[in-house]
């Protein structure tokens, strides 16, 4: 204890003898009590944009996080019956020997122009489509995969007239 006072003696005397503390005891009581719930004031606004805002910002962050997940998981339990349905349904089968057959029947059928046709020895397909509307595209891209085809790779491009030029590579669904 007695190493400790002795420690403390020389902040303790420059303490006394600092300008600060001098102004202090000059000051009348009604101007310390002044200034000492100024600094009172100092020191709780500081407490509270330092410490207590941050912190209920995170908790609203987190609430409104926590609620945004039940939603979703909400959203989940309600579908979840309709994906197991439809995962207990049997996939379109298609034989990769009738891919490119499919194919250029189905796009004739929704009005494109195939310019270029390739099959690939791993049994892919390389499409490249003459432009056609974006919404045309999505019907043709939307019966290929229910008939049973992948769209493996997709490359568009935007042509003139609000058009679009495709280049994609179709496999079979397993």
């Amino acid at each position: 204890m007695n190493s400790l006072s002795e420690s403390i003696k020389p902040f303790t005397a420059q303490l006394q003898g600092s300008l600060a503390l001098q102004r202090w005891r000059a000051l009348l009581p009604r101007e310390r009590l002044a200034l000492g719930l100024l600094g009172l004031f100092v020191l709780l606004t500081l407490v509270y944009v330092l410490l207590w805002q941050p912190a209920q910002q995170g908790v609203t962050a987190a609430r409104s996080a926590f609620a945004r997940e039940r939603a979703l998981y909400a959203y989940l339990q309600a579908q979840a019956p309709l994906a197991r349905s439809l995962a207990s349904q049997p996939q379109v089968s298609l034989d990769p020997a009738n891919l490119q057959g499919l194919v250029t029947a189905s796009a004739a059928e929704q009005g494109l122009l195939i310019e270029r046709l390739d099959s690939d020895s791993e049994g892919s397909l390389q499409v490249s489509l003459q432009p056609a509307p974006f919404s045309q595209l999505l019907r043709w891209f939307t019966r290929l995969e229910q008939q049973g085809v992948r769209i493996a790779e997709a490359g568009l491009d935007r042509a003139a007239d609000n058009r679009v030029a495709a280049r994609l590579t179709l496999s079979v669904a397993f």
